[in-house]
């Protein structure tokens, strides 16, 4: 069942998101990288959304710097803000989201690291890819040119959804290069996507209407969406959706993996994964068990009441599990020095 639900998985997004139009698709726009617009579909629609994702912005909720680092791949968009002095945690939003995703966390999480919140170079934001962008290999990449540009000697990765599955993949690539690695919910990673959110995920990709887009949210984030005080932050991510769509070019897909038994072993970094109890991708305990039988070093958590996005539903639990388990390792890096 598992091989069948990874082979399902790769041929229906491929295909929902070719049909769909919208920013990923395995049919890109022509590499017009040279658009005083780009990574836009013209002028006016970068104005637009740009607009938008200001107005978001201006909710951040604590001062910050914000920086562009030139790499191979393109100008990185970030904020960074927390003591200088303090150990540097560098932050990877999900798929579709940018650096924005994080202002729910980053005010208590910058009170004791440095962060460094990422718009991700291939996805919706401020970061401006120049070359065209297709495998794993091109993330992880440039996140090493990022950190590198940054001087960031042996940070703290913490990623999100897509995000996460990038930081596990740059984690397993360079494993001498990170204090420890914080996945929130991954995407794929340690267990391929769930048949039901496949057929959702090509029904969103045919059908890039905003009705369709809510209840596919709705579903997708059943706490978020069920909660009178979080619906709105869900309303917000389907706004940026449905604009994201219409406003940038299509890019090339690249779909999360389950990373292998032997990849998690290449895993150095003293890791924690939480994900929520609610999780639609995969079945939380299954994934929680997955790990404990082929890396039972890695720390795991389960957010009772919480879905996907664990920085909306369970801010208070997140941060309590993500700095608890920072602090212990900075212990354990002092201790060793």
């Amino acid at each position: 069942m598992s091989n069948l639900r990874t082979t399902v998985s790769q041929t229906v997004s491929t295909l929902a998101e070719a049909l769909s139009g919208g920013p990923f698709s395995s049919k890109p726009d022509g590499a017009t990288f040279t658009d005083p617009y780009h990574p836009f579909r013209s002028e006016a629609l970068m104005q637009e959304y740009l607009a938008f994702y200001d107005a978001r912005a201006m909710r951040w909720p604590i001062a910050s710097e914000e920086r562009l680092v030139e790499t191979t791949s393109g100008t990185t968009f970030l904020r960074v803000q927390g003591p200088p002095d303090r150990p540097p945690l560098v932050l990877l939003p999900g798929d579709s989201e940018n650096s924005l995703a994080w202002i729910p966390i980053i005010a208590t999480l910058s009170e004791t690291y440095r962060t460094y919140a990422l718009d991700h170079i291939y996805d919706c934001g401020r970061s401006t890819y120049r070359r065209r962008m297709g495998r794993a290999a091109d993330l992880t990449q440039w996140l090493d040119e990022v950190l590198k540009a940054l001087e960031l000697n042996k940070p703290h990765l913490m990623g999100h959804s897509f995000g996460g599955w990038q930081a596990a993949l740059y984690a397993r690539d360079y494993p001498d290069a990170l204090v420890s690695l914080i996945l929130l919910s991954p995407a794929a990673t340690i267990l391929p996507p769930s048949m039901g959110l496949l057929a959702r995920a090509i029904l969103h990709g045919l059908l890039p209407i905003r009705a369709y887009t809510k209840y596919y949210m709705y579903w997708y984030d059943p706490v978020g969406a069920g909660d009178n005080q979080t619906r709105p932050m869900i309303d917000e991510l389907i706004e940026d959706a449905m604009l994201a769509r219409r406003c940038f070019k299509r890019r090339n897909l690249i779909l999360p993996s389950v990373l292998s038994d032997d990849d998690w072993q290449c895993i150095k970094a003293p890791t924690l994964f939480l994900v929520g109890a609610n999780e639609m991708t995969y079945p939380a305990e299954e994934a929680i068990a997955k790990l404990h039988r082929i890396a039972p070093e890695i720390q795991t958590a389960i957010a009772t009441g919480a879905d996907h996005h664990l920085t909306i539903v369970k801010p208070h639990w997140l941060t309590d599990k993500v700095l608890g388990f920072l602090s212990d390792q900075e212990v354990a890096k002092q201790s060793a020095s």
